[in-house]
């Protein structure tokens, strides 16, 4: 009696192990790169950001009743600058702080193009802290100092191979040296 409930007990360990073992292996792995995201865009379509392989990209999370919001003109301004060069900026709506982006897609997309003149490209409100926070955000920052983004338009800088260069906080405006150095040493950069 004692020798089948020890092989009971030992089959039963041994099935916890493999199991365990399945479980980690069905795990998804963790993206190592920006490009293997996709992302819903500001008109609902699907968009691979494998799309950007070999462009510097620079994602912000923006929002259209910020005190920061005219930081929009600067960064259409940058990208008009150096779209030709392989930079592209991605703008993510977030309505994490204060509920300053309280809008639908639609009406982003309204405000965006018709104050700013915005031409690169805006993907689906999205959330970028707490529990809600989506994969792509926690990925940028799992892989910068792994502090939190601090308001509307947080910027991430991400090299031609899809990895995080730099993070610079909200108040960096678009046309600060130490944003622009960064994004010019990315474009050198083959």
């Amino acid at each position: 009696m004692k020798q089948i409930v020890v092989l009971l007990a030992l089959g039963a360990l041994a099935f916890a192990v493999s199991a365990g073992q399945q479980t980690r292996q069905a795990k998804p792995s963790e993206p190592e790169s920006l490009h293997e995201f996709v992302m819903e865009d500001i008109d609902g379509k699907s968009q691979s950001l494998a799309k950007y392989k070999g462009k510097v990209v620079l994602v912000v999370n923006v929002a259209s009743r910020c005190g920061l919001t005219p930081q929009y003109e600067g960064l259409e301004k940058l990208y008009r600058a150096y779209k030709d060069k392989g930079l592209v900026i991605l703008g993510f709506p977030a309505n994490d702080f204060n509920g300053q982006e309280p809008g639908t897609n639609e009406e982003i997309k309204e405000f965006c193009t018709g104050k700013y003149d915005v031409t690169f490209p805006m993907f689906s409100k999205i959330s970028v802290l707490g529990v809600d926070k989506h994969p792509l955000y926690q990925w940028l920052v799992d892989h910068t100092d792994d502090t939190e983004v601090d308001w509307n338009f947080h910027k991430f800088l991400v090299d031609r191979d899809g990895k995080v260069v730099t993070r610079f906080a909200a108040r960096t405006k678009p046309d600060d040296k130490s944003l622009t150095t960064a994004i010019l040493l990315a474009l050198s950069t083959d």
